[in-house]
């Protein structure tokens, strides 16, 4: 018999509203949303309004932004022992068909910006029975059903409580699903110092959608220290600006295209950037000379990696010992890299054969993550996605540093990297190989300032065939989304291969890594 005991305290996600509602329920969440306008609750009527959500829900999925109506609905689609399913409405229509089949929904909320997107799938839903819009009236008059008198189903801290699909570069996208005991996790170490750094005295805006990733995890982390939460559902860099005043905003979050915008806007206009102090850059790398701009203006940059499988903060940049020692560019060096890992996270790098490689910051590899909130098996799959040791290959190639830093430094795969979203490039070829009079095509990703990684397609016509760019793309666009489209399209004699007869990307790439897109803008010395 042990002596003395802790108490058995489960790790569940609904003790976050129930502690923001407790000790700081007077905070403000504040939404702006599509058409101006603005609207204020708190974490103490979110809780509440939670409550009531969690009476009459179902299996849920959203299609929606970022406003105070869908944050409600995660907890209390959670608070019901349901699981939370987020739809990114950016995905061809055939793959918002099958996530939605393939998770079972039953009860879709949707913004009534993606209204004619919901009718137009409704024939292929199978398992959905029920749609609220958030703001048509439809959601206040479904919650006024409802009181908030309700107790959150208790039950194991192991238990599912979200499901965000990957991007499906090749094949259908893969499922996966959060626990309650790896979000607390996950939340406990966004806020510290060296990741997030947030506290009660913190105005938080994301401009990451909560599609993406559960937008960084911010939803989770700002209840846990009580700090005030602003959303929106437009990006533009008027409307951040705005709000970064009004409201006071000291931390944000978004990927490097995001920041490019906001760059530019504030460049034109002469405005500040108010009490912006913290900004976390992720999705692609950040360029240094965007690290270099907001350095400059005061701001602390947190270069951050991760993924959809990895909750899905894996990394983030933060001063080490010896800051005040190094020089600017020794700094500007380490912050340009993705950071250091958390505790609760493990990296590695290993060699085709499965081989540890060292951690010299010189050896590249494989880049293969475990913890608590790395995914160990995707949803509805039989085999793991993680081997026996947990490991799991993130598909990225990168250096780990012996000060403990990781560095992206190449892709395992051939997707397409633009503005914090992949594009497949096998989809792309082949589509374009569906043109008469295309033999062959292959797309590359060739570097752009703006957008990290843009796509350039290179065709191989048909013997006797003059089939012209114009054709190709006018085909293009009837079966992929349009800011898939290639930046350019070359027309070569030939293509190179492997011994195996694969598309040779390696040669490719090394073919074209002068070559300069159209739409490049030139962004070096800038600030």
């Amino acid at each position: 018999m042990k002596l003395g005991a802790m108490q058995d305290w489960p790790l569940r996600v609904t003790s976050l509203v129930d502690h923001a509602e407790q000790e700081h329920g007077a905070r403000e969440i504040v939404s702006a949303w599509g058409d101006g306008s603005i609207t204020r609750t708190n974490w103490r009527a979110a809780a509440a309004q939670a409550r009531r959500m969690a009476k009459g829900l179902d299996r849920v999925a959203t299609l929606a932004m970022n406003h105070a109506h869908h944050l409600t609905s995660w907890y209390g689609a959670i608070g019901m022992g349901g699981v939370l399913h987020t739809i990114n409405p950016r995905l061809f229509a055939d793959q918002l068909a099958y996530i939605a089949n393939h998770a079972e929904d039953r009860v879709l909320f949707y913004d009534k910006a993606f209204a004619q997107l919901v009718e137009q799938l409704k024939p292929e839903w199978k398992t959905i029975e029920h749609y609220v819009c958030f703001d048509n009236g439809e959601f206040a008059e479904w919650l006024s059903a409802e009181d908030d008198d309700y107790r959150w189903v208790e039950a194991d801290e192991r238990d599912s409580i979200g499901l965000c699909y990957t991007s499906g570069t090749t094949g259908n996208p893969k499922g996966v699903l959060y626990e309650h005991r790896s979000t607390m996790l996950h939340a406990l170490m966004e806020v510290t110092p060296d990741v997030f750094d947030l506290s009660a005295r913190a105005v938080v805006l994301p401009i990451v959608p909560m599609f993406h990733a559960n937008a960084w995890g911010v939803p989770w982390a700002a209840p846990l220290v009580g700090c005030k939460l602003v959303l929106s559902a437009d990006y533009r860099p008027q409307q951040m600006c705005d709000l970064f005043h009004s409201e006071g905003v000291t931390h944000s979050a978004g990927v490097p295209t995001i920041w490019l915008g906001m760059i530019d806007y504030i460049e034109q206009t002469g405005i500040d950037l108010g009490s912006l102090g913290n900004v976390t850059i992720g999705g692609s790398a950040a360029p240094r000379a965007m690290i270099d701009w907001f350095r400059k203006r005061g701001v602390k940059v947190g270069h951050a990696w991760g993924m959809t499988e990895t909750s899905p903060i894996g990394t983030c940049g933060a001063p080490p010992a010896g800051w005040d020692e190094m020089t600017d560019g020794e700094q500007l060096d380490y912050i340009a890299r993705q950071g250091r890992v958390p505790f609760g996270m493990q990296l590695r790098i290993v060699d085709d054969e499965g081989q540890e490689l060292p951690r010299d910051g010189m050896t590249s590899g494989r880049l293969q993550a475990r913890g608590p909130w790395v995914v160990k098996r995707y949803f509805k799959e039989a085999s793991e996605a993680a081997n026996a040791d947990n490991w799991f290959d993130t598909g990225d190639v990168a250096a780990l540093h012996p000060d403990g830093t990781m560095q992206i430094t190449d892709r395992a795969k051939d997707v397409i990297k633009s503005g914090g979203e992949w594009i497949s490039s096998i989809e792309l070829e082949n589509c374009a190989v569906g043109v008469p009079g295309v033999a062959e095509a292959a797309a590359i990703g060739i570097a752009h300032p703006k957008w990290d990684e843009r796509p350039l397609l290179l065709v191989v016509r048909s013997a006797g065939s003059d089939v012209s760019e114009q054709a190709i793309r006018d085909h293009l666009s009837c079966h992929i989304a349009k800011w898939w489209q290639p930046d350019a399209i070359e027309f070569v004699d030939d293509l190179p291969h492997t011994a195996t007869g694969k598309l040779s990307k390696k040669t490719l790439r090394e073919q074209f890594k002068d070559y300069r897109l159209p739409t490049a803008v030139d962004m070096v010395g800038r600030g």
